[in-house]
């Protein structure tokens, strides 16, 4: 077992360990802050809904005044939102976890580069045009090999550069993992910023403190009904148990304990995960570890499914069970809930009966997306709610990730 995988299963032990002593430090609904939108129909009755389910206090309910829509400004979220989201956390420290209710806006534009920002990369697209310029048939130097050799190798380093750059000032974030940092007084917005949370992180300085976090879901979906059904259908599968097999759909053979990354990383813990749960739970396990995607009529009973890639192109091949818990690894999977026409994942396991889902709303590279074996392990062991076990999964903060489904709801497998 290598140092990694090592350390990794020792913070696994201590955490369970520890929640299994205190199982009462699990969230509970005084600690969670609902936000719904007086600008969008049904979101503060959907929210008065899920409070009376949930016995969460009147007390803790915000009503935001922004757009309906499925994505706002950076300048709407900061003046529209911060505020009234801080001071009811002022009035009540004790809240640990916040509800984006149907009607909150999904995503949150980019608010554009700075002049540092376009002036660099101007600079940076000038060189460029000037290199591709001089190796141009009417440019380039014909009688010098080593010259054009070595500018083309020049404008291939550049190339990469300003892809990277353009990457690296990536402004645009869910709306969610922005407001888990919404109590950070000052953070960096081009790019990711690292979960302090995250256990992969533990041995790592973060770049803000766990008392700047706060866990984050959404009750969202195509329409009012579906966001009823998970609410009633996460209470009712807490209370009488979660049933159906578990589903996992890696691409590749399981390849050892060597030191991995990218996506080798991610369809070994695929299989870790599925592991996990056929050794804490007596549900049923199924592990494809070919490259085609389970297909119609070989998920008929999914309680709980892990899985990629078929971007933006969901396989019908699940019937979905009350209570049930469906992530699919892929890029922009959250890009919308409501758009009828598209077939992104999370969308349609929500569509079809899933009670919770995770996603991006846009490009998060494969390195940002909550690790499988982290967020199964502890979300089969019971003592974490969906919130929490998401929460110790997640690597970065103010990106692309969203967590769709009640925060409080706790996997009861019987």
């Amino acid at each position: 077992m290598n140092r990694s995988l090592l350390f990794l299963t020792c913070i696994f032990t201590v955490f369970t360990i520890w929640f299994a002593a205190a199982g009462a430090a699990a969230l509970t609904p005084e600690e969670v802050l609902v936000v719904a939108n007086r600008n969008a129909a049904k979101s503060n009755g959907l929210a008065v809904y899920y409070m009376t389910k949930r016995k969460i206090p009147e007390e803790n309910l915000v009503l935001l005044f922004v757009t309906d829509k499925e994505q706002c400004s950076r300048e709407t979220y900061e003046k529209k939102v911060v505020p009234p989201v801080l001071r009811a956390l002022d009035a009540n420290p004790d809240i640990r976890a916040i509800v984006t209710m149907y009607g909150v806006p999904l995503k949150i534009t980019s608010p554009g580069h700075t002049s540092e920002e376009k002036s660099d990369l101007d600079r940076l697209a000038s060189e460029k045009a000037h290199l591709e310029e001089l190796l141009s048939e009417d440019g380039a130097d014909a009688g010098d090999e080593e010259i054009i050799r070595q500018r083309k190798q020049k404008l291939t380093r550049l190339k990469k550069t300003i892809s990277s750059r353009v990457r690296r000032l990536d402004k645009t974030a869910s709306f969610d993992s922005e407001l888990m940092l919404v109590k950070a007084k000052e953070y960096p917005l081009n790019f990711w910023v690292p979960n302090p949370y995250y256990l992969g992180f533990a041995n790592r300085k973060p770049g803000v403190k766990k008392s700047e976090v706060i866990m984050v879901s959404r009750l969202d979906g195509a329409d009012d009904t579906i966001v009823r059904r998970i609410i009633d259908d996460s209470i009712q599968a807490e209370t009488e148990g979660l049933r159906g097999s578990a589903y996992f759909d890696a691409r590749w053979q399981y390849p050892g304990d060597k030191e991995m990354g990218g996506y080798g990383l991610y369809d070994r813990s695929i299989h870790r995960a599925s592991q996990k749960v056929a050794d804490k739970t007596p549900m049923g396990v199924v592990l494809n570890d070919t490259s085609a995607l389970f297909q119609k009529g070989e998920s008929p009973d999914t309680a709980l499914y892990c899985g990629w890639y078929s971007l933006a192109k969901y396989v019908d091949a699940f019937v979905w069970q009350r209570g049930s818990v469906g992530y699919h690894i892929a890029s922009s999977e959250c890009a919308t809930l409501k758009n009828q026409n598209s077939q992104v994942w999370c969308k349609k396991m929500l569509d079809n009966g899933a009670a919770a889902t995770i996603g991006p709303v846009g490009e998060p590279y494969v390195q940002a997306f909550p690790l499988p074996e982290i967020f199964f392990d502890f979300l089969v062991e019971g003592y974490l709610t969906l919130a929490e076990s998401y929460l110790v999964s997640l690597p970065y903060l103010s990106w692309k990730m969203v967590l769709v489904g009640d925060p409080l709801y706790r996997v009861n497998i019987k």
